[in-house]
């Protein structure tokens, strides 16, 4: 008896023993929650250093196409390098739809990320009007002084706004369009009307035209759905099309090459419009300015600069460029100076 009553106890504390060491494996046990993504590279912080500050940072993106694509690639690889491990992005892209930027942007406020960079104008302007607080950073806005109603802009937004400008000079771009077609007569320039640094844009690059003895019109399309009929009219009445930076055009530009290319050369504010449509451009790189707005991120989420005083910062150089296959279906010869987009 007592040993059938020994080896019931021994096989007891045997059952005892297993059931402890598989504890640990339990696959029905709490698992960490996952950050949201919203399909942003590296959304999520590797991990932060120990007793180091982290932060969450809102990305409201106008639209997917390549300049803005490159911006925020950019300003996301700057600050992983400035602060590894202790930031996390709350990507977001808004279709193209400003209605949407204010959605994204009072979405940012509720969550009280601690910075939102804000990429294309609407995206700024909603990003402003949704708080006065976070700070908001913005890139590729081309006149932070026309998209805020500033009139004699010195520089420096002031309040809780500042960023990085993708301006090229309007000027030399004027100029690029008579040294490739001296002897043209009517430019016309297309542009989305509901892109307030779009019209400025053209307004200063009419001017410079004008001076130089060119008939310039301007032709103006309010989204998509109008585009391929807007830009059909401007190339039957023109000689050359201007484009400048904007963001529609550049969601749209196979529309714009299928009734272009081969009948009227199309020069452009920035690389990736002259990628796909143009026949030249004088442009900046985005993925700079890009870092450059992580740049100035880190700063204000250390402390180390108050974005109220920060003046907005502009691109450190500009290059000619061209497109091959446009110059090549218009039987164009190349001036000196320029290099083939990538």
């Amino acid at each position: 008896m007592k040993k059938k009553l020994f080896a019931l106890l021994l096989a007891a504390m045997m059952v005892l023993s297993l059931a402890a060491c598989g504890g640990g494996n339990d696959p029905a046990g709490d698992a960490p929650d996952d950050a949201a993504s919203d399909g942003a590279p590296d959304s999520t912080p590797d991990s932060a250093p120990e007793g180091g500050e982290t932060y969450v940072v809102g990305i409201s993106q106008l639209v997917t196409h390549d300049a803005l694509d490159a911006a925020t690639e950019g300003f996301q690889d700057a600050l992983n390098e400035l602060l590894p491990g202790q930031v996390t992005f709350d990507y977001q892209n808004a279709a193209n739809d400003p209605a949407t930027c204010s959605t994204i942007a009072n979405g940012f406020v509720s969550k009280n990320v601690d910075l939102i960079m804000a990429n294309a104008t609407p995206a700024l302007q909603a990003a402003a009007t949704a708080t006065a607080d976070i700070p908001i950073l913005g890139t590729s806005v081309t006149e932070y002084g026309v998209a805020f109603g500033i009139e004699n802009f010195s520089g420096t937004v002031g309040g809780n706004v500042s960023g990085t400008s993708d301006l090229a000079p309007l000027d030399q771009q004027a100029a690029m369009i008579q040294e490739w077609y001296p002897d043209a007569k009517n430019i016309g320039l297309l542009y989305c009307s509901n892109e307030a640094n779009s019209q400025y844009q053209v307004d200063t690059v009419q001017a410079c035209l004008e001076e130089m003895g060119y008939t310039c019109t301007q032709y103006a399309f309010a989204d998509s759905n109008d585009i391929a009929a807007v830009c059909q009219t401007a190339a039957d009445a023109s000689d050359v099309l201007y484009i400048p930076t904007d963001n529609s055009a550049a969601s749209n530009t196979p529309i714009i090459d299928n009734i272009c290319r081969g009948n009227v050369p199309v020069f452009c504010g920035e690389e990736n419009i002259c990628k796909g449509c143009g026949v030249a451009t004088l442009s900046i790189s985005y993925y700079d300015i890009g870092r450059k707005t992580g740049e100035m991120a880190a700063k204000i989420l250390t402390g180390e600069a108050e974005i109220s005083t920060m003046a907005v910062e502009y691109a450190p150089e500009f290059v000619k460029k061209y497109n091959p296959a446009i110059c090549e279906a218009l039987n164009i010869t190349v001036p000196e100076g320029y290099e083939a987009v990538a």
